[in-house]
């Protein structure tokens, strides 16, 4: 009977198998499910002391290593053949006449890949929570980890370029949450708001690529993006340019780069999934996917190598002056991601998805165990190399970084530090009068000067400026004959009725004009600003294509 039951079970293993690869919508979802429980707790709970911490980061370490286990069985499945390719589960969204569909996809890129994020997140999440134990964001930081980890499966296994974006920036904003971890400090939101507004350059890349996807591929599935070679040669150009921009900053390539080395600002195990193993590399996984469309582009091929191979040289440089054991691990992160996008681009798009895997794996392990580096090595630092050491100029061009940071800082924060005080000038000047809330009526702000300060200058008053103003129309401006003196009279009847009704002093109508002429002066100030022009170009060309 026993043995009856034990081939019984031997018969149902192949359908069970054939089932579970089913179930794989789960696998972004449990990591969502653990967030939203920390997210519900820390909103119940005022204090979370000591007491707290084990069922928190218990939390997030069941949800990845369910997640680590399940993908294990459907791993299993795809190898015995019981696993579809693509997995589609209704659809969710329409733009247009095209459907975004629910799907996912299990083929050799993308099984791998989220098996091994898996396992680098259950670790460094169990790594965590004894290395910020009774740190006062401790719930925040798994929070911030659960949500990372559901993006970044979700990157992997979504079958369309939209659930796929759906991913792309829930990873981001997760970074971005964890960056300024420590909130407090000015230098940790800063650093911040420099990675979010770099890596939002990227999503307008790849959202302006999905944009095109829909009205030249027709499609959005990466299988229809993948291409059977007829789409137009300029759509195809600017479709791949589009997802191409995306994977540069994602993975921090030339010139994007900067923004990788102040994302350090977090805690470590954050940096060791983000930025040495998992999110540097998925710009990397979204050309492996797209490999069926950038073959018919080769230029685009050809602008991969340069960026790849320039990239790797400036990561292995700065990486050879650099006098912390985070920051030299990071630029080297950014130097071997470089020579994946050069491996990228003469095509050998296989090995490139091994490389990063190999590098995830083990650059987790060297980020993980970077706190421990001053008691584990007991030699001093290797010296510079000669070649190097004897070039002052590209030592101390290593040592700034190639200025590309101050650069991007100024492209990039300042005009958006200065988006918002404008902003916050505009509101306080034009939307708190609209609903009534107290306003100071200082503009000076805008640099638009006060009654009282003509009067402090000696300047005439309103009555004495119109009877200078009449003057000097009368002096200038004279009609001649039947039809000048009616027109002359005409307008000189039309200034007294103006003088009578708009620029006599007080009343509603006048008290109205000039509240509205002190929106107009404060639109004109704003919009004055050059940024501005910047963004009406920008919507123009949205609106165009």
């Amino acid at each position: 009977m026993t043995v009856l039951n034990a081939m019984n079970a031997l018969d149902a293993l192949p359908a069970a198998l054939a089932a579970l690869p089913y179930l794989v919508w789960l696998v972004p979802l449990l990591p969502l499910f653990a967030a939203a429980a920390i997210a519900v707790r820390m909103l119940l709970q005022r204090r979370m002391g000591d007491a707290q911490e084990p069922l928190t980061a218990g939390l997030a370490s069941a949800a990845a290593l369910a997640v680590l286990l399940m993908l294990l069985v459907i791993d299993a499945a795809a190898l015995g053949g019981f696993a579809p390719d693509d997995l589609v589960f209704g659809e969710w969204l329409r733009i247009g006449e095209v459907p975004a569909r629910l799907s996912f996809v299990l083929d050799a890129y993308s099984l791998p890949t989220a098996t091994l994020i898996a396992l680098i997140a259950w670790i460094a999440l169990r790594f965590s929570a004894t290395y910020l134990h009774r740190e006062s964001g401790f719930q925040r930081f798994f929070l911030g980890m659960c949500l990372f980890l559901a993006g970044m499966l979700l990157i992997v296994l979504a079958g369309n370029a939209v659930l796929t974006f759906v991913g792309w920036e829930l990873a981001g904003f997760s970074s971005w949450l964890l960056i300024a971890y420590a909130w407090e400090r000015p230098l940790a939101t800063g650093n911040a708001l420099f990675v979010f507004l770099t890596n939002r350059v990227g999503d307008a890349g790849f959202m302006l690529a999905i944009g095109l996807a829909v009205w030249s591929a027709g499609t959005v599935d990466w299988a229809g993006l993948a291409g059977d070679r007829t789409m137009a040669p300029v759509s195809a150009r600017l479709l791949t340019l589009g997802f191409v921009l995306a994977a540069l900053v994602k993975s921090a390539q030339l010139p994007f780069t900067p923004w990788i080395a102040r994302a350090l600002e977090g805690p470590t195990p954050s940096s060791a999934v983000f930025y040495g193993s998992l999110m540097v590399h998925a710009g990397v996984y979204l050309l492996c996917r797209l490999q069926g469309l950038l073959v018919q582009v080769p230029d685009v091929m050809a602008l991969l190598i340069v960026v790849g191979l320039a990239t790797a040289a400036y990561g292995g440089i700065c990486a050879l002056v650099q006098s912390d054991v985070k920051s030299a691990l990071i630029f080297s992160t950014v130097t071997q991601v470089g020579l994946m996008f050069f491996l990228c681009g003469i095509g050998v798009f296989w090995l490139a998805a091994c490389y990063s895997g190999v590098h995830a794996a083990w650059r987790a392990y060297q980020f993980l165990l970077a706190p421990a580096y001053l008691e584990l090595v007991r030699r001093p630092a290797r010296p510079l190399p000669r070649w190097l050491a004897h070039r002052r100029w590209l030592y101390t061009a290593a040592l700034q970084r190639f200025w590309i940071e101050p650069l991007a800082s100024s492209l990039l924060t300042r005009p958006t530090l200065a988006l918002g005080r404008d902003v916050r000038v505009f509101d306080e000047r034009f939307l708190d009068p609209l609903i009534g809330a107290p306003r100071d009526d200082d503009y000076s702000t805008l640099g638009a000067p006060r009654d009282e300060d003509y009067t402090k200058l000696g300047a005439p008053s309103d009555d004495e400026g119109q009877a200078v103003g009449k003057a000097a129309a009368d002096e200038l401006i004279r009609g001649h004959g039947l039809a000048g003196r009616a027109l002359f009279s005409f307008a000189d009847r039309l200034q007294r009725l103006e003088n009578r009704l708009l620029l006599s002093g007080g009343g509603a109508l006048t008290q109205a004009l000039q509240r509205l002429g002190h929106y107009a002066d404060t639109i004109e100030g704003l919009l004055e600003q050059p940024r501005y022009l910047m963004l009406m170009v920008m919507a123009t060309f949205v609106v165009i294509l």
